[in-house]
């Protein structure tokens, strides 16, 4: 069941699909059958009338001439881009075909799917095809881009809290920003920090890089990339030291205080200083603030987690609030994902009921070495099933996942709204649809409204939803069973635990009649879930020394559909501590050697991920991709603004335009990803210089522990 599409003029409301914590309430004008407006929802306490660059122009996504709107099958060579259009009999004749051969021939773990949150929606989004995969008994995908490592050592240390509202960060006195550049990725919580400095609040901002957010900041300490946990750790030391701690909040709402006094006395702010380049002064002066401050709020970013040590480095955040007694306020404590606070029915989208115990399981950050035999896999990887991402762009090892995708033998499947580097490597390409063309309903990872997205028009060409691909193509494969049945509508209903006390007043016909709905929590002025203790840990307490560190790292279930076997399981301190980067002058003196240049590869302004970075607006406004490099840097190399710089490390190179800027360290590149590889000068980005390694916890990516050289190309 889909809402009825307009065939005059109205306003139909919606929500923008993006993997980007705002969750924007959209209000989309369709006349005669065709979208002429999508803005933001004045309406909406969060989103209040505006869109970020990456959705003002939206329409320009829905009406590209560029878009997929046939299913398409390969006529020449793989990256050829030579395609015939097909039917979808003929489409789903030939997958339906080559996934039984390849299942009988090598069984179904033969196959792979590969996705993320190309669309953020419940229906169509991270889950979506879970259950065809668990019934077809393909290789589990474990998804672990973002936030997984995050995860993992935020529900060690203080579960699976929603933390603070971002709307009731008004009332936070001292605001602490880590590793977020919230003007271009989380531009709707930057109106509160604005009203929080009208009413006095100070924000500070740690980044390695002087971002926009940055130089909006009333204080910007620059911070030598990897090192955010000595920092944190040292912050926790002046604290205890100087006597700022909230001594009755601690003895009352928190575990493992005395082991923690213990652990931090070894990270002194003069150690911290040698580690992070922060001067000591300047540390004892951040915890000092921090402390005196209350209530007040650290926003962490994704960034924290990706280097070596990112894992540790949240659990000691995270354990900061409680130390100083955050939590007792509103707009007191951590901001890391506000979803935590809605009850998704998970388990209704993923079915992990139906996956065969101890079924395989493989990291997308690790396809270029599963495809290319480096990973030894038996049987070896024969087909793909790619939606919802485009791995060649996002994934590190770039070099061997393009060799790998064109392997004749490798059948590939790409369902896109565009002909994207992996599209081009596929077999068949499927079209799919947007945001305007579909039915969804949305959580948020950085506010607390549930929002409906109404289908506002007709789905152009032959495009599907995610749902409806993945009930044609259980029906092809003969499955019958209930789950596969399910209409949107079905789907819709099963979206949310809605007997949820969080639920409370909010129904499907509710959410269809308004938009959108504020979860039934108190509101922002009042809200402070953990202003009594009451966290969702096993003790009921922040836990210094986690209970859950017994069990070893793991990877929320969630990130590798619904999947509990095989998790890392590799021992884990119970207490926080420091783990410096691996690729390092300090730790790693051979490697800097040659490499001396770390290499930062943040979220881009105009993109999300590398959505949008084929449409010409969007690319006029991020600008040709660039790497920023300090001006000694760039002097000792003989560089200038504008040069053509090959940046390398053994890993792999790109080729791109430098521009010398003073806003990032000495010894500190930065280049955001995101940039099509077919758009580039070598075509190759910059992942094809990233590592494979994990961080600490959560098989998080280690993004930004990478160390290059650069030299004029």
């Amino acid at each position: 069941m889909t809402a009825t599409v307009p065939t005059g003029t109205e306003v139909v409301r919606g929500a923008c699909p993006h993997d980007c914590p705002d969750t924007c309430a959209l209000t989309i004008t369709v006349q005669d059958g065709r979208a002429v407006s999508v803005t933001g929802d004045h309406e909406h306490p969060f989103t209040r009338g505006g869109l970020c660059v990456k959705v003002d122009n939206y329409l320009d996504r829905v009406y590209s001439p560029d878009r997929v709107l046939f299913p398409m099958r390969r006529t020449g060579p793989k990256g050829s881009g030579r395609f015939e259009r097909i039917s979808w009999d003929a489409a789903l004749d030939e997958i339906s075909k080559r996934f039984r051969s390849i299942s009988a021939e090598y069984g179904p773990e033969a196959i792979m799917p590969v996705s993320y949150l190309g669309t953020q929606g419940i229906l169509n989004g991270l889950n979506v095809g879970d259950p065809f995969f668990a019934k077809l008994g393909a290789t589990i995908a474990e998804r672990t881009y973002c936030d997984s490592g995050s995860c993992t050592a935020y529900m060690m240390t203080i579960g699976d809290s929603a933390g603070v509202d971002p709307e009731n960060i008004v009332h936070s006195r001292f605001i602490l920003v880590w590793a977020c550049n919230i003007m271009s990725t989380n531009l709707h919580l930057w109106p509160v920090i604005a009203e929080a400095r009208k009413r006095g609040a100070k924000v500070v901002v740690v980044d390695p890089v002087r971002t926009r957010t940055a130089k909006a900041a009333d204080w910007h300490i620059p911070i030598r990339p990897g090192t955010d946990g000595a920092l944190a750790m040292a912050m926790m030391h002046v604290i205890i030291n100087e006597g700022l701690t909230d001594d009755d909040y601690v003895a009352n709402h928190t575990v493992g205080y005395d082991q923690l006094v213990e652990r931090v006395r070894q990270y002194t702010p003069e150690w911290a200083a040698e580690e992070t380049g922060v001067p000591a002064e300047d540390i004892r002066r951040l915890a000092r603030e921090y402390a005196g401050g209350q209530p007040s709020v650290i926003r962490i970013g994704v960034a924290v987690e990706r280097h070596a040590g990112g894992g540790q480095a949240v659990r000691a955040l995270s354990c900061l609030p409680a130390l100083v007694g955050a939590w007792r306020k509103p707009g007191g404590g951590i901001l890391q994902l506000p979803l935590w606070a809605f009850p998704v029915n998970w388990g209704a989208m993923m079915h992990p009921e139906m996956l065969e115990p101890g079924k395989r399981i493989v990291n997308q950050y690790l396809l270029g070495a599963a495809l290319t035999g480096g990973m030894k896999l038996d049987p070896p990887i024969k087909a793909l099933m790619v939606y919802n991402t485009n791995p060649v762009v996002v994934c590190p090892d770039q070099d061997k996942l393009v060799e790998g995708l064109r392997r004749e033998d490798l059948f590939t499947v790409v369902s896109e709204q565009f002909m994207t580097d992996t599209a081009e490597l596929a077999d068949i390409v499927l079209p799919a649809t947007t945001q305007l063309e579909q039915d969804d309903i949305m959580f948020s990872w950085g506010h607390l409204y549930v929002t409906y997205n109404h289908r506002s028009i007709e789905p152009l060409g032959e495009a599907v939803p995610n749902t409806e691909l993945f009930r044609r193509l259980a029906a092809r494969m003969g499955f019958t069973d209930p789950v596969f049945q399910r209409t949107d509508a079905d789907m819709i209903a099963e979206a949310f635990d809605w007997s949820a006390p969080a639920m409370r007043g909010i129904t499907v016909e509710s959410l269809k009649e308004r938009g959108w709905q504020r979860l039934s929590v108190p509101p922002p002025d009042e809200y402070a879930p953990h202003a009594e203790g009451g966290f969702p840990t096993a003790s009921g307490k922040v836990e210094f020394v986690s209970s859950a560190a017994a069990g070893g790292n793991f990877v929320v279930p969630l990130f590798r559909q619904g999947s509990n076997d095989h998790q890392p399981g590799t021992p884990v301190d119970p207490l926080p501590h420091y783990i410096p980067p691996r690729e390092a002058a300090h730790t790693n003196p051979e490697l800097a050697a040659k490499y001396p240049l770390n290499l930062l590869t943040p979220k881009p302004h105009a993109y999300l991920n590398s959505s949008d970075g084929n449409l010409p607006f969007h690319r006029r406004v991020q600008g040709d991709a660039a790497i920023l490099i300090h001006p000694s840097d760039a002097s000792a190399r003989g560089i200038v603004t504008d040069d053509d710089v090959r940046v390398f490390n053994d890993r792999g190179s790109f080729v791109m335009k430098a521009k010398v800027d003073p806003s990032v360290l000495t010894g500190v590149t930065v280049s955001a990803y995101g940039a099509w590889r077919m758009h580039a000068t070598s075509l190759s980005t910059v992942a094809s210089v990233n590592p494979v390694a994990f961080a600490d916890l959560g098989n998080a990516p280690t993004f930004s522990d990478t160390l290059v050289q650069i030299e004029k190309a």
